[in-house]
């Protein structure tokens, strides 16, 4: 257990102070080359998957009463891989989706409530005019990796002779834990799941 509290703890670490140093110095799209295939690039959404809105204010909050009862189910499989002694690359990887989960869930219940707003102005910590209200907050993502650029060939049926991104996605620390806990699940599943009747 000693071993999926540090990595949830070291997660939780680097994923939030990334968040809130992003809000605390960049305005809502500025971005930052770091390399032509790699940008930091500061975009908020409301917590799904590849920023798809649900049905405004209600919706939100659903979604985030959701993963709430969700992250409380991944730590129960947590908990009980390891009491029962599981594969270690099996508790490594629930440990990771749990700390993504968390810290997605930690904008999503917080950032309303002690940031103010981003749109042309940097957001301050703890203002006295946040924008949301416990509950709905924004997640903060911004690793963005353009790996290529450029017009498809007009042989290609439907996207032919338009503009593409690989890889467009803009995602933040949380997801990438996701991920990779949910890689180590399908690349090692049949070794590392238990084999229960």
């Amino acid at each position: 257990m000693k071993k999926a509290i540090l990595i949830i703890i070291a997660v939780l670490t680097i994923d939030q102070i990334s968040k809130i140093w992003i809000k605390t110095n960049f305005m809502l799209g500025e971005e930052i080359y770091v390399f032509d295939w790699f940008r930091i690039h500061f975009i908020e959404n409301n917590g799904a998957a590849w920023g798809v809105e649900l049905g405004g204010e209600i919706g939100k909050l659903i979604l985030t009463l959701f993963r709430l009862c969700a992250i409380g189910g991944i730590g129960y499989w947590l908990y009980t891989s390891v009491k029962k002694k599981r594969h270690q690359l099996l508790i490594i990887s629930i440990s990771l989706i749990f700390s993504g989960a968390l810290g997605n869930i930690l904008d999503s219940v917080f950032y309303g409530v002690i940031f103010d707003h981003s749109y042309y102005q940097i957001a301050t910590l703890f203002s006295q005019e946040p924008y949301g209200q416990v509950f709905h907050g924004k997640v903060v993502d911004m690793l963005y990796f353009p790996m290529w650029e450029g017009v498809l060939p007009s042989w290609i049926p439907k996207f032919g002779g338009n503009n593409f991104t690989f890889f467009n996605a803009i995602f933040n620390i949380a997801d990438s834990a996701i991920s990779i806990g949910v890689a180590i699940l399908i690349i090692f599943g049949n070794k590392i799941l238990p084999k229960e009747s």
